[in-house]
Formats: C-alpha cells, sequence, structure tokens
C-alpha cells in the first residue's frame, strides 16, 4: 500500500510518500480501505517529535480515516453490524494517513446517510475529543454558557455545532476579526479578537459579572489562571491541549470560594472500551444530528495524499495546519468523493 511517513523529525517536507506492507487486522478488528485520512494538531506534533507514539501503535501518523470495510474479525465485526463493502469512519492510534488502516471495531462508526467520505473522515478524532471532554467529563448542560478556546480550529467547529445542538449559549474566541466573524456564521452566539481584546474583560461583559459554566482551553499555560476568573460559581474548566505550556499558576482560593473544577485529558492513549463508550454515545446522540443536518462537518480544504508522488499533498496540509489559517478541517484524499 502507499503511506505517508515521517523520515525524521522536523518541517512538513519530512513527510514523505512510501510503500509499506498491508496491515492485517487482529481480533476485534477491521481493515478499512482509506478514501479519506483527517489532519488534526496532533499528527503535527508527532511530526516534530513531540508526541510519542503509544506502545503497539502505527509510527505511521493519521488518527482517523473513512472509507470501506475489506475484512476482520468475523465475529466482532457480526455483533457491531458491519460487513465487507461497509462505508465506515473509524478513530485510529495511528495508521492514518495510508491506502489500508487497521481499526478496533468498537471504535467505527457507520458513515452517516448522505455524508462524503471526506466529511466522515473529518468526523472521529474532534467528535470523540469534544464529547468525551465537554459533555461526559464536564457535563455542559442546556442552557449553560461554553467558552471555546480556538473557536475555529477542528475541535471548536465540532464544539461550537454540538454546543449549540443541545441548547448551549457558545463563546468562542478567535485570532482574527474574520476569524471570529466565521465563528460566528457557524452559529457562536459571541466572538473575542483574543489578539485585540482581553477575553478575561469580555466574557465579564458578556455575561454581565456572571461568568461562564464551561470553558474548553486548548492552550494551557498562563490561560488557565486567566481563565478561572471567568467561570461562574460551580465552574468547570477542561484542558485537552497544552500549547501555552505545561505550567500554570492558579489561585486556589478561587477554587474554594467558587467550587471550580479543573480537569483535563487525552485521547490517543486510553484504552479500545473508554473510545468504545464514546462511540455507542455518539451513534446514539450526535450521528441523527448529522444525519437530519442538524450538525454539519466543516471542511476547509483537501489535499490528494499522494501529490506529485513526493508526500506533497501531506506536507502542504500540515502547513497550512501550522500557520493557523484554516476555519475547520483539513482532509487528505486517496481517491475520495
Amino acid at each position: 500500500m502507499k503511506a505517508i511517513e515521517i523520515a525524521t523529525y522536523g518541517a512538513p517536507e519530512v513527510l514523505r510518500l512510501c510503500e509499506r506492507p498491508a496491515p492485517v487486522s487482529g481480533a476485534g478488528e477491521l481493515l478499512i480501505r482509506v478514501s479519506a485520512s483527517g489532519v488534526n494538531r496532533p499528527d503535527v506534533l508527532q511530526r516534530t517529535g513531540n508526541y510519542p507514539v503509544p506502545p503497539g501503535a502505527s509510527d505511521l501518523p493519521g488518527l482517523e480515516v473513512a472509507g470501506v470495510v475489506v475484512s476482520g474479525d468475523a465475529q466482532a465485526m457480526l455483533e457491531a453490524g458491519f460487513r465487507p463493502g461497509d462505508r465506515v469512519c473509524a478513530l485510529v492510534a495511528g495508521g492514518g494517513y495510508a491506502e489500508l488502516c487497521v481499526a478496533p471495531v468498537a471504535q467505527c462508526l457507520p458513515i452517516p446517510r448522505g455524508l462524503s467520505d471526506v466529511q466522515a473522515a473529518s468526523l472521529p478524532e474532534t467528535f470523540f475529543t469534544v464529547w468525551s471532554n465537554v459533555f461526559d467529563r464536564v457535563k455542559l448542560q442546556r442552557g449553560e454558557t461554553l467558552l471555546i478556546q480556538g473557536g475555529t480550529s477542528g475541535i471548536g467547529v465540532t464544539a461550537i455545532a454540538l454546543a449549540k445542538a443541545f441548547g448551549s449559549t457558545v463563546i468562542a474566541t478567535a485570532g482574527s476579526d474574520e476569524k471570529c466573524a466565521a465563528c460566528l456564521s457557524l452559529g457562536a452566539d459571541h466572538a473575542i479578537n483574543y489578539k485585540t481584546h482581553d477575553f478575561v474583560e469580555e466574557i465579564k461583559r458578556i455575561t454581565a459579572g456572571a461568568g461562564v459554566d464551561v470553558i474548553l482551553d486548548m492552550v494551557a499555560g498562563d490561560y488557565i489562571a486567566r481563565e478561572l476568573t471567568c467561570l461562574a460559581e460551580d465552574g468547570r474548566l477542561a484542558v485537552i491541549a497544552v500549547q501555552g505550556g505545561v505550567k500554570s499558576e492558579i489561585n486556589a482560593g478561587l477554587l474554594l470560594r467558587r467550587r471550580l473544577t479543573v480537569t483535563g485529558s487525552t485521547l490517543r492513549p486510553r484504552p479500545v472500551a473508554f473510545k468504545a463508550a464514546i462511540a455507542q454515545a455518539l451513534k446514539v446522540h450526535v450521528w441523527p444530528l448529522l444525519e437530519s443536518g442538524q450538525v454539519t462537518p466543516v471542511i476547509y480544504e483537501t489535499f490528494d495524499a499522494a501529490g506529485d508522488d513526493s508526500g506533497s499533498g501531506a506536507a502542504k496540509a500540515h502547513a497550512l495546519m501550522e500557520s493557523n489559517k484554516h476555519v475547520g478541517k483539513i482532509v487528505l484524499t486517496w481517491g475520495a468523493t
């Protein structure tokens, strides 16, 4: 099979088209002929040597795919309702940048009716992450207010869509007026340009001093102390990335007085059973919204994975990701429709 490998740690140009042996599915797994692979920030971190591959996972980047079932564990597939030829999307621990990819059956979902393979490939990583953190861990409720740091990222656009679909008020931050406008067009109730406005003061203004109930944070670092001042009583902060650094200072007294919760998680190293529970929740609660059109994937740009036989398509996708110019998801295609 053709695949995109990381030749050495470095700039996007280290991504290289290569030939690899086709993977073989094992117990509880199925083999997918991939037509589209989602591109995510962890792929960039892996390429630069800042995100170690979990034990047993493929060294190839790529955490989400869409395509057609080729074969697999017959009993596991039967129990999950999958057959060869079915269109599926899947969350994987690696190996997504390839024409063939093995995935745990429990982490596969049928492609929602009406969606293309490209749209489906954009779903697993961000939808699993947002559901797990915003709805499972910090339990955003109807009528509550959610602050999303980075509203135009893949995670951000997903969080906007799901929070609005389930009846919450959404405030998003972004790094330009154009991106703020994009957040509003995607359904956010308010958008804050964090380069020209202090989001702490803006949150106070928007909420009349009450604060927000939940914050989804991909920055960490010195943001955390500032975010705690934005939380309402019994507010919850979910940290899912540390783009601003791993060290933070907090006012512990504020935690006590306002009964605040600070939590965090990473998805990639969690066991299959954990991800399987998320998959089932998405199938029940979110897949109907995708099929009805109430929630729509946001695709910014697609790239031919093979490019000009040098892997340049993947390199261009990573360069775009690092530029932060995109709004929504970036997807690699392997002859996808």
